[in-house]
């Protein structure tokens, strides 16, 4: 709470009223021996004028750089009106919605949201969210382990595309469960996985097959022919996708003859912004015959004697709710206030509005990479993309990258520790809230640092193979 109203007076009458004589009575049931006494390290409380000075510094220290960086976090304009509605008090303060009679507004909120991203990746099933995009793949390779009952391998094939945190993360939630993740390299001229890399895996066990789309590069991949060959040799399908570009792009739901079979995603490009890394919610859809193996809660719409409209917990799969044995996820997280905000999002925006963000962002990141382009600066894939691109430099990127930090202008994301084999290359991104002077002052700057290198005589790099 940013504000505490009770007086002196007023804390002594509570207590006075349920007969203790102060707050520490409250918390007799501790044993001493658990209480840890005096905190030696904390220091001195500050007053409210000095804890807000002091919170204004460390965050101007931070500055307000342009930013050029995506790599799964995306700044977009966000209306004020989304948290100036999400901070009411009956979202702020809302959590789970167990008393159904009691928490209408929670339920319906949510069961707009489901409905929303389902209609998004024209999935059937979509649940009340997790707690970010990394850990929701994760999720979706556990629940792909379980569902696909054909498949006694545990084998998950996972294309080097998706974002290395993300692999990361499910490296680490799963390794322990027996569960192998066998990762699938990319076509170093398009960016994408080449269908007939999966050749060599054809007839055996597999159990799901991940497919990213734009993939972590910001490079379309061939969702059609990835999807129909993971059906064909009784794979499941696990989409990872970013959410404004369902937008644009054929929705995972309609991908190849049958489509995805569970889609996940990241939802910070929904209403929520950067906040140096969070928090922020993932998403969770599936088709209906796989819904019993969803991790999360469900909320469903149903009537009343009267007729009225009600909505409930229609499935709550998790460890809170049944025994943890029998439970889909004991890991699983709803973000509800983030979800509050994205619904609010996209109710605003609606279909048409999403739809011009993406093209925004599609047209600004062209422009973006037209304008860098030089004998120096040039693009490394050859496949259309969507929100990103990467871009290679003949020159040592952190030359040339160091001097724009001190302009205030982060530049996009170095891909060198997570794919060598690329060499100098950079991952850049602009969306919608870029505009043509602010293309053209990253341009001016690059450029003169270019120069500045080409004339101190730094060696040039060919393109990497």
């Amino acid at each position: 709470m940013p504000f505490i109203p009770h007086t002196e007076a007023e804390v002594r009458e509570m207590l006075d009223a349920i007969g203790v004589a102060g707050i520490e009575d409250l918390f007799d049931e501790i044993p001493d021996h658990l209480r840890c006494g005096e905190l030696a390290g904390v220091p001195d409380g500050l007053t409210e004028q000095a804890v807000t000075r002091l919170m204004h510094e460390r965050a101007a220290k931070d500055g307000q750089p342009l930013c050029f960086i995506g790599a799964g976090a995306y700044e977009h304009h966000i209306p004020a009106v989304v948290w100036e509605i999400t901070t009411r008090g009956e979202f702020y303060s809302a959590y789970t919605p167990y008393q159904a009679e009691a928490s209408q507004g929670t339920l319906q909120l949510i069961y707009e949201f489901q409905s929303m991203i389902t209609a998004l990746t024209a999935m059937e099933v979509a649940n009340a969210s997790l707690y970010d995009g990394a850990s929701a793949l994760a999720e979706a390779v556990l629940m792909a382990v379980r569902a696909n009952r054909k498949s006694k391998s545990r084998r998950i094939l996972m294309p080097r595309t998706v974002h290395p945190d993300y692999r990361r993360t499910v490296q680490t939630l799963v390794a322990a469960q027996g569960i192998e993740l066998v990762e699938i390299d990319y076509d170093r001229e398009g960016g994408h996985t080449d269908p007939a890399r999966l050749q060599d895996f054809a007839g055996a066990d597999i159990t799901a097959l991940v497919v990213p789309q734009p993939n972590f590069f910001g490079v379309l991949e061939e969702v059609d022919a990835l999807t129909d060959w993971a059906h064909a040799n009784g794979a499941l399908v696990i989409g990872v996708v970013n959410p404004v570009a369902m937008a644009l792009l054929k929705p995972p739901g309609r991908w190849g003859g049958k489509g995805a079979d569970i889609v996940v995603g990241e939802g910070q490009p929904l209403g929520v912004p950067l906040s140096s890394g969070g928090p922020y919610f993932g998403f969770m859809c599936c088709r209906q015959a796989l819904v019993r193996q969803m991790p999360g809660r469900l909320v469903g719409r149903t009537v009343d004697r009267d007729g009225r409209s009600g909505y409930t917990l229609t499935l709550q799969a998790r460890e809170q709710h049944i025994r943890r044995s029998k439970a889909t996820s004991n890991i699983c997280t709803n973000q509800g206030l983030l979800v509050t905000a994205a619904t609010i999002h996209m109710a605003l925006l609606g279909g048409e509005g999403l739809r011009r963000v993406a093209a925004a962002c599609h047209a600004n990141t062209r422009a973006l990479v037209d304008k860098l382009g030089s004998e120096h600066i040039r693009p490394l894939f050859s496949r259309p993309f969507f929100h990103e691109a990467v871009l290679h430099s003949a020159l040592p990127l952190e030359r040339l990258l160091r001097p724009l930090y001190a302009h205030n202008l982060q530049p996009g994301y170095v891909l060198k520790d997570d794919y060598p084999e690329l060499g100098e290359a950079l991952l850049v991104c602009a969306t919608e809230t870029k505009t043509e002077a602010d293309l053209e002052l990253y341009r001016d700057h690059l450029a003169r640092m270019i120069d500045r290198q080409v004339s101190a005589g730094c060696p040039v790099q060919p393109k990497m193979a």
